[in-house]
């Protein structure tokens, strides 16, 4: 393997491990001290507005129902979450943030506002298409990686 394989994989895994430790210090403050990094992307996907049905926020989160069944139900005991059934189709549940979980939200957000804009600043325009050549490659791999059955990554089933 040459050396810029060997480079290119150094940064990548230690980009990923970086970002999943930081982020987690980052955003589980004293205040949201009762969730995880991984409660907190959930009440990303359920995202602001008015509620959205469990299989929506599931397949966001590339994950089944039933394990977000299970990640919901500890949001809603914690109050980040509610949930209700639709108006029209009663047998669709809703799931709506609380103020808690768009406060919850809202830091989550501001923590990914202030990464972008720190790569911003040491980036000009001409570099972004590169770095968003780069990110789009990153993805295609971790997606198609997703979709290998049994792959995993550092342990952790993906």
């Amino acid at each position: 393997m040459g050396d810029e394989y060997k480079a290119i994989n150094h940064v990548l895994v230690s980009l990923v491990n970086e970002i999943w430790k930081l982020e987690g210090e980052a955003i589980i403050t004293k205040e949201f001290e009762d969730i995880t990094n991984n409660d907190m992307h959930v009440i990303e996907a359920v995202g602001l507005g008015d509620g959205s049905n469990m299989s929506s926020i599931a397949k966001k989160l590339n994950i089944t129902v039933g394990t977000l069944t299970i990640a919901m139900n500890n949001l809603v005991n914690k109050k980040y979450v509610e949930r209700r059934r639709g108006e029209k189709d009663r047998r669709v549940v809703l799931v709506k943030l609380t103020d808690r979980g768009v406060a919850a939200y809202k830091h989550h957000e501001d923590y990914h506002r202030q990464m972008i804009e720190a790569i911003m600043k040491k980036l000009d325009k001409s570099e972004l298409p590169v770095l968003m050549k780069m990110l789009d490659a990153v993805t295609e791999f971790f997606k198609g990686y997703n979709n290998i059955e049994g792959g995993t990554a550092h342990g952790r089933k993906i």
